[in-house]
């Protein structure tokens, strides 16, 4: 395993630092090497829920958002630069005034996350930065200075509002708007009753208007990975029938199967397309549905998702292609169960 940037910056007497009490690290992920640091107290945050449960289970403090008393608490901060520009700025302004005065915040990302471009930033705002250069990436450090300068208001974002009204998280999915797949679902989505769930719900734009438009639902469970989208997804939509899952959708167990399973699935990883994402929605799908249910899928029109459907649905069709969208429409899972 490739040690992280900060613990060969720390082996190569490169990053100096007094051993931690208190350590804050934005954007915690799954494997990553926090021992090296020796901090007597470590709080993990991180809101996309596999690598949450992963931390948890490591028995690291874990939570989906920053406390919001955690100020001029912790002695060193680290923040993983994510894909969402926006989102890292976010994150480095809330580990700034986590920090107490003189504490060291550090900012780790690669090339291909733009922290090039977050290390020009950075330096145009505070004076004595440190670089370190290993792995096509860096590893950026400084010490908290008495006043932090107004550029961090600035990071700290705030959600952005659709047309409709409609919260959406810093750093969300479709940030300006519903996307045109999610778009074309909810115009051409057949008839729906009885339970249904929309895996990968996001911040709830295809929840909110089928409840709106089909009255026969009895419940729709939104199912999404990302914290800070259902959070905003609970504001978005106020119809009694919508339940709220914090959730990993493709491990997701429910109280009773459904009838119909709604999904315009996620499709990369960092910035990669990565079918096997949709892939692995569809197979959710199929063992989450009774054996009578439907499941409806919008996606890319160049992901090659029809040969997943026919492995896990006995008959399908597709309802539309347009404007590079496909509508599909599958019935009869194969792995239908009962859930347990």
């Amino acid at each position: 395993m490739t040690p992280d940037r900060w613990i060969s910056a720390l082996e190569q007497n490169v990053l100096d630092l007094s051993v931690p009490h208190r350590l804050l690290v934005l954007g915690a992920q799954a494997d990553m090497q926090l021992t090296g640091f020796g901090a007597e107290d470590v709080l993990a945050v991180q809101g996309f829920y596999p690598d949450y449960k992963m931390l948890e289970a490591r028995g690291l403090t874990v939570v989906p958002a920053l406390p919001e008393g955690a100020v001029e608490a912790y002695d060193l901060a680290l923040v993983i630069a994510h894909k969402s520009k926006p989102l890292t700025f976010a994150r480095i302004a809330q580990a700034l005034m986590a920090l107490r005065k003189g504490g060291i915040l550090m900012v780790d990302g690669p090339k291909n996350l733009g922290i090039e471009s977050i290390l020009k930033a950075v330096r145009s705002a505070f004076v004595g930065v440190e670089v370190f250069s290993k792995s096509h990436g860096k590893l950026i450090w400084l010490t908290r200075p008495d006043d932090l300068p107004a550029c961090c208001a600035e990071w700290l974002g705030h959600p952005t509002q659709t047309e409709e009204g409609h919260l959406v998280p810093v750093g969300g999915f479709s940030n300006d708007g519903p996307d045109q797949g999610s778009e074309i679902l909810i115009a051409l989505a057949p008839k729906l009753k009885g339970r249904v769930a929309d895996l990968g719900a996001g911040w709830g734009y295809i929840a909110a208007h089928i409840l709106d438009e089909q009255a026969a639902i009895e419940t729709l469970d939104l199912i999404e990975a990302d914290h800070a989208a259902i959070e905003a997804a609970r504001q978005n939509i106020t119809d009694p029938r919508a339940r709220f899952f914090w959730a990993d959708a493709t491990e997701f167990k429910p109280e009773a199967l459904y009838d119909a399973v709604l999904c315009n699935p996620p499709f990369h990883t960092g910035r990669a397309a990565d079918p096997a994402l949709g892939q692995a929605f569809i197979s959710a799908a199929s063992r989450l549905l009774k054996p009578s249910g439907q499941f409806v899928m919008v996606a890319n029109r160049h992901l090659p998702y029809e040969e997943a459907l026919k492995t896990y649905f006995s008959t399908g069709r597709m309802l539309a292609e347009m404007h590079g969208y496909k509508l599909y429409q599958a019935s009869k899972p194969k792995t239908a169960r009962h859930a347990r």
